[in-house]
């Protein structure tokens, strides 16, 4: 089979990485993939915004299946018009990536199926949102609607806060996903990460994964689009997974087919697990980075296969394979993200990094100029280990970073703590 992945991130480095090991992969494409993605596919100077190109692209290389990695171009309907073409794709329609791209629509739809969330408000009009937030007050949290980066949510611990965010929301900070805003109850409870394969009727649970959101260590400092993560995440018991499944999952895959979008894809939950059980945060409707990362480090199954089963509808009666041991990633950023950095500067070192067997490292902002690998972006390396027990996940990572010479970039140095202070106790 010929595959073309979407994508330049660690994520889709993470999938071609898992696709590549496929006894029925035949050829591999990455559009526009990355350094580190040209050494398992051949990256083509393709937008993975640029619709049409995508499907052009396809069309001419017979390709038998896109899987789409970002959620951007799922949003532009690039599953739409893939589909239109007669060619088989991974990833939602543009409708019903709603979920993802308009918190307000999930929240709505949570509300229609009785699917446990937070009580919260849609607002586009600045004065109705203040008056919201003075009338609930704080802790409370203030999102955009729209795509955002993994930056448009602000947990405010106080009003002011709280208010600031909606300003803030109003005054264009994130664009036309700013312009409308959904102020949510604050959720007291550990966060989750869950993921299902859904073909439009069936949905087939995953593995679990935790990530650390914040930029610093202790969970400090601004959220960022995720710097770092573990999988499983042990707060998520055999029987937890079942009532995800069967009170947020299976209602909402049944709601968007009876609403003439079917799901089909990857169904990305994140959940709080409060006193009385979980709850959904949000939906993505993509894989999570960096939690793909450490997910496809822990299967055991043929990726390609259930990729194409969830595409043709035929994932009933599918299973997937997991290794035991946990798997952990650390992200490298530049220094400066989630603010102002600087791009091009030199990374060395990799190949010795990554020499240990159980140490993998996905690549997000690279890049060759002159055949020096220097970094293009805010986060730039997954520092990806799986070993038998987290604390042993950590240390392997942690030693192949110190081995990374790149003195422009950062990590934090306790990804995985939740899980180490479980073990340990």
């Amino acid at each position: 089979m010929k595959l073309l992945v979407v994508g330049a991130g660690g994520r889709e480095h993470a999938l071609c990485w898992k696709l590549a090991q496929s006894p029925k992969l035949t050829k591999l494409y990455a559009a526009p993939g990355n350094a580190g993605m040209a050494s398992v596919a051949d990256c083509v100077d393709v937008g993975a915004e640029d619709v049409a190109g995508l499907v052009d692209f396809a069309r001419d290389k017979g390709i038998d299946l896109v899987v789409v990695g970002p959620e951007a171009p799922l949003v532009k309907g690039l599953a739409d018009q893939l589909n239109e073409a007669g060619i088989p794709v991974f990833g939602p329609s543009a409708k019903a990536a709603q979920l993802e791209g308009s918190k307000g629509f999930t929240k709505d739809l949570c509300t229609r199926a009785n699917i446990p969330t937070a009580a919260y408000g849609r607002f586009t009009n600045l004065d109705d949102a203040l008056a919201y937030v003075g009338r609930e007050g704080a802790p409370i949290v203030v999102k955009a609607d729209g795509l955002a980066a993994g930056k448009g949510v602000t947990v405010a611990m106080t009003t002011d806060e709280a208010l600031d965010a909606v300003r803030e929301a109003f005054d264009g900070r994130f664009g036309d996903a700013g312009t409308e805003v959904v102020i949510e109850d604050f959720l007291e409870g550990e966060e989750a990460s869950f993921f299902a394969l859904c073909d439009g009727t069936t949905a087939l649970p995953l593995a679990t994964a935790q990530d650390h959101k914040r930029v610093g260590d202790g969970d400090t400092g601004p959220n960022t689009g995720g710097m770092g993560a573990y999988s499983p995440a042990p707060v998520m018991t055999p029987e937890l997974v079942d009532q995800v499944m069967a009170t947020i999952i299976e209602p909402t895959l049944a709601t968007m087919k009876a609403d003439g979008m079917p799901y089909k894809g990857v169904l990305y939950a994140g959940l709080m697990i409060t006193a009385d059980g979980p709850e959904l945060i949000e939906y993505n409707a993509r894989f999570g980075d960096p939690e793909c990362q450490v997910l496809m480090m822990r299967m055991e199954s043929d990726l390609l296969e259930l990729l194409y089963a969830a595409a043709k509808g035929e994932l009933k009666g599918k299973r997937v394979a997991w290794r035991d041991d946990p798997a952990l990633t650390v992200v490298m950023a530049a220094k400066g993200y989630p603010g102002t950095y600087d791009k091009g500067t030199a990374i060395n070192g990799l190949d010795d990094a990554a020499s240990n067997a159980d140490v993998e490292i996905f690549h997000a902002g690279t890049a060759l100029q002159d055949g020096q690998l220097v970094a293009t972006g805010g986060r730039v390396l997954n520092v990806t280990a799986v070993a038998p027990s987290v604390a042993q996940a950590q240390a392997l990572a942690y030693a192949a970073i110190d081995k990374i010479d790149w003195p422009d970039g950062f990590c934090r140095r306790d990804i995985g703590w939740r899980a180490i202070e479980r073990e340990d106790a």
